[in-house]
């Protein structure tokens, strides 16, 4: 460890020498011409009547909004069959957004499968799936408006499923500073609040999130970044709840995140999260809950 001259530890990097060659083998060229594969064929992925959900969205009413206060979490509860919209209420404000299924914790957002799935960043059309085993869509993102933003020239898109959360842990290794508004502290206490659990066990369920609003890429060496959002007030992104959830939601302590995080240096607003019912005609024409993964479980222990 290294100490900077504001005390903060750092990371000696060992010379790259000792880890990678650094002369081309003859064939490098060969080697780096292979063509790339998409990982997964998604076309037998469980489908959803888009048309359906399109006109149900003709005849939505409001019943139930949420607002989480900048730096803070709160949790939210959406019937199955239903709405959400994650709403810039005031400004530019990136959120973190965790997924449950109601009454089961144990099924719960899995973004590494998402991003695999789909893409480093969603959209309208694209879903959010849930963990092993289960391994369903939780929800369907049905209406974006940020949506025309598309990959910038930095490389950057809005949505991300790559960052994790900012959390005190990093924090407290990268900075050397207790910070409790952290967006992972954020969602435990929003989650212990509302399922009433020890914060101890609440943040067992805490979850790698969906950073609604937030502008993220690699730059040209692989390094994540994040710009400034481009969202303002009034911005939305909707979902279709698939199964009953529940929901937690941080308002990012890094505001739109422009210049930093999980401090108190960046101007922050308030989001909402408001519930939205269709009309009962409509609601009757949806076919019901995905189902959950075929596979046996057995992994190769159980006889036949």
């Amino acid at each position: 460890m290294l100490r900077t001259p504001l005390g903060r530890a750092t990371l000696r990097r060992a010379p790259l020498q000792q880890h990678r060659q650094l002369t081309a083998p003859p064939d490098a060229a060969a080697r780096r011409a292979a063509p790339p594969v998409i990982c997964y064929q998604v076309e037998n992925l469980p489908s959803y009547d888009a048309a359906l959900y399109a006109e149900m969205r003709e005849r939505l009413d409001v019943v139930d909004s949420v607002v989480v206060p900048p730096r803070d979490g709160r949790a939210f509860e959406v019937p199955k069959g239903h709405f959400f919209r994650v709403v810039c209420a005031e400004g530019a404000q990136v959120g973190d957004l965790n997924l449950w299924r109601r009454g089961h914790l144990a099924e719960r957002f899995y973004s590494g499968k998402t991003r695999q799935l789909h893409a480093s960043h969603v959209t309208t059309g694209d879903r959010l799936w849930s963990c092993m085993p289960y391994m369903r869509p939780l929800a369907t993102i049905t209406h974006d408006t940020l949506g025309w933003y598309g990959v910038d020239d930095d490389g950057a898109s809005i949505h991300d499923v790559i960052g994790t959360r900012c959390d005190p842990y990093t924090n407290a290794v990268l900075r050397g500073v207790d910070y409790d508004n952290c967006c992972h502290s954020n969602l435990t206490r929003a989650l212990a609040a509302h399922e009433g659990l020890a914060p101890e066990e609440a943040e067992l369920h805490v979850h790698d999130v969906l950073n609604v609003f937030m502008a993220t890429g690699f730059d040209k060496d692989h390094r994540y970044f994040m710009k400034a959002s481009p969202a303002r007030a009034g911005d939305y992104i909707e979902f279709f709840a698939e199964v009953d959830l529940l929901g937690a939601l941080s308002a990012c302590p890094g505001g739109d995140c422009s210049a930093s995080h999980s401090d108190d240096a960046t101007a922050c607003y308030p989001l909402r999260v408001d519930v939205l019912a269709p009309h009962a005609d409509d609601l009757a024409r949806w076919t019901g809950s995905p189902a959950v993964s075929s596979y046996a479980g057995g992994h190769g222990l159980r006889t036949p």
